[in-house]
């Protein structure tokens, strides 16, 4: 997070100070200073913005809750606050990334009834190989990590080194393909 003007930093000095006595006017002033900063620092973190959001929702409540930790001068406070900000983003990706692993692992061990006999899922299966053969072993790579393993259109940008919107044209004229050889 890049720092404020000094004046600025000093006035977060204070308002850390007033915050720490339970002043709700300055928590609002240093939120207004600060959420569009912090919300870029937690947007590092989490790439989905309403999980951002709630991580900054959650920065805020520990700021309130840890202010009279704060020591004016050892510490910019922007510094104190990106690290607060940065943390909560950090254990809230964790816990999202707990929470899909524990969903994961609740659908395979459910038991439910097959909506096809094996056969026919692997003679379906059997076909989509065929048809993902008809397209280069990169867009191969990136069908599967897209629609098998949930990868953004950003996160193949950052893979490939292409832009998202090249990616997000790959990945609609693999599925034509795909979709015209299961449709033949």
């Amino acid at each position: 997070m890049n720092s404020f003007s000094e004046p600025i930093e000093r006035e977060l000095d204070g308002l850390l100070s007033l915050v720490a006595d339970g002043d709700k006017r300055a928590f609002g002033r240093l939120y207004d200073l600060t959420s569009g900063k912090l919300f870029a620092v937690v947007r590092c973190v989490l790439k989905k913005p309403e999980l951002a959001e709630e991580a900054l929702q959650e920065a805020f409540i520990k700021v309130w809750q840890r202010a009279g930790s704060y020591e004016a001068g050892s510490l910019r406070p922007t510094a104190w606050l990106a690290a607060i900000a940065r943390n909560q983003a950090i254990d809230l990706k964790r816990r999202f990334s707990e929470r899909m692993a524990d969903r994961a692992e609740e659908l395979e061990a459910a038991d439910s009834v097959p909506v096809m006999p094996e056969a026919d899922v692997a003679m379906d299966l059997s076909r989509l190989k065929k048809c993902l053969k008809l397209l280069p072993e990169e867009r191969q790579d990136m069908v599967l990590l897209a629609y098998y393993q949930g990868w953004t259109r950003d996160e193949l940008a950052a893979q490939y080194k292409r832009p998202a919107t090249t990616i997000k044209t790959l990945l609609r004229q693999s599925l034509t393909v795909l979709k015209d050889c299961l449709d033949g």
